[in-house]
């Protein structure tokens, strides 16, 4: 087959790959012509059906899983010499997996499309060399633009219907779109409708604990306490400074080096009792916010000698403190939407401040207060000069989109206390060098 013929080949598989991305109508001419390219490299004609899951491909041929993993990390650059087989064939497989997550078409949804959905969208995050659900997750241009897909998609199904069958429920994996559309109508649910509810919102936030407390842990706090003994266990042995300060004890004679002392690495660490305040702007705006936000307090809220405080507000502030240690629970008490008085929240605050130089107050909101601008800038700006660590938090979502009043972000910046905005690895940054 020659250069030509290839490069032919490859065009007519991305042209019925935009065809159908932007209609759903097939074109005769492109489809016999995909059809005859597939066929010629070998490859199933499933992979030119958007209605067969990429799972259902890959078990029919699972040595397609290898090649799809990682497919879209390389090759990127054309070979100099144009594309051969090896790249139509990268084409064919591109097509299925761009088709299946981008062409969602419109109507009702129901729990087995979205949950084919979020397969194959798993799938061509591995081609994009990440883990399933992690570009989802941590946001960005991409990993937004698959969050928003996955949005429409869970607006589209009949979800109360869904939960009430737990058959159809079983079928639902865990998103933030989903989670959100939990919270929102979670007030209508009752009996298993409910109960299926509750058991996604627990899966999803012992998921996204896992992940935030290994963020947490893979953080150093505070520096080494050299008052405290070394733990003599092998993990801690320094092993560099025991053979240097055995040396004069090595024979020549015997080809040894006689040890009389180990040393071991001092890994107690010295930190400081620390108030950590945590207010969460619950409007409809900041959902994504006020679930990441709860789980990361209750994570902070179990490290040793750090006190946590949780309030949520929108008109109203609610003081969620006694249940900061389950995420779960605190996400049933709170009534997303609504407008929002940053002031009465800070009202609450303030008695919380006991200590202001050992306390943090991290305050997430897209920070629209419209005529409460003014006094709530003057609340903040007057704890921020006692001496309180503040921290503003404009975002910490997972699609990485965020939009911070304007008025709040300059003035915040003037008090050098910037606005925090994007993936909530910023926020655990935040806190642990407080905490330093």
């Amino acid at each position: 087959m020659t250069e030509r013929n290839d490069e032919n080949r490859r065009q007519v598989l991305y042209w019925r790959l935009l065809a159908r991305l932007f209609s759903p109508d097939e074109q005769p001419a492109l489809e016999s012509a995909s059809m005859a390219v597939v066929e010629d490299l070998g490859l199933p004609a499933a992979l030119l059906d958007p209605t067969v899951s990429v799972d259902t491909v890959v078990q029919r041929f699972p040595a397609l899983a290898g090649e799809l993993r990682g497919l879209l990390t390389t090759g990127d650059d054309e070979p100099a010499a144009g594309p051969g087989e090896a790249e139509v064939r990268r084409a064919a497989l591109v097509s299925k997996l761009l088709l299946n997550v981008f062409a969602t078409g419109s109507g009702s949804v129901s729990a087995g499309q979205l949950a084919r959905w979020q397969s194959d969208a798993g799938w061509f995050e591995q081609a994009l060399g990440a883990a399933p659900g992690e570009l989802r997750r941590q946001g960005g241009e991409l990993g937004g633009a698959l969050a928003g897909l996955e949005g429409d998609l869970v607006r589209r199904m009949h979800l109360r219907e869904v939960l009430a069958d737990p058959t159809l429920a079983s079928r639902l994996t865990p998103s933030m779109s989903l989670i959100e559309q939990l919270l929102r109508d979670k007030a209508n649910l009752s009996g298993v409708a409910l109960a299926n509810a509750k058991a996604l919102i627990r899966r999803y936030v012992d998921e996204v604990a896992e992940v935030l407390r290994t963020q947490v842990e893979q953080t150093s706090v505070g520096t080494v306490d050299r008052s405290v003994p070394p733990k003599r266990v092998f993990r801690n042995l320094d092993l560099d400074r025991t053979i240097w300060q055995n040396l004069t004890n090595w024979s020549p004679t015997d080809q040894r080096l006689y040890v009389d002392r180990l040393y071991y690495r001092q890994t107690a660490r010295r930190t400081t009792p620390a108030r950590l305040i945590v207010v969460v702007d619950q409007s409809g705006s900041m959902v994504d916010s006020m679930v990441n936000c709860t789980i990361l307090a209750s994570i902070f809220a179990g490290l040793p000698k750090v006190d946590v405080h949780l309030i949520a507000y929108d008109t109203r502030a609610l003081d969620l403190t006694p249940w900061v240690h389950d995420p779960f629970e605190v996400l049933l008490r709170t009534n997303l939407g609504g407008g929002n008085d940053g002031p009465v929240a800070m009202a609450m605050a303030r008695p919380k401040i006991v200590e202001p130089r050992n306390t943090v107050l991290v305050w997430i909101s897209d920070f629209y207060e419209f005529d409460r601008s003014q006094p709530l800038f003057d609340g903040i700006e007057a704890v921020h000069r006692s001496g309180v660590r503040f921290i503003p938090v404009g975002s910490v979502n997972s699609s990485g989109q965020q939009s911070v009043n304007p008025w709040f972000r300059q003035r915040f910046k003037d008090l050098g206390t910037p606005v925090v905005s994007g993936h909530i690895r910023k926020l655990v940054f935040e806190l642990k060098s407080f905490l330093t």
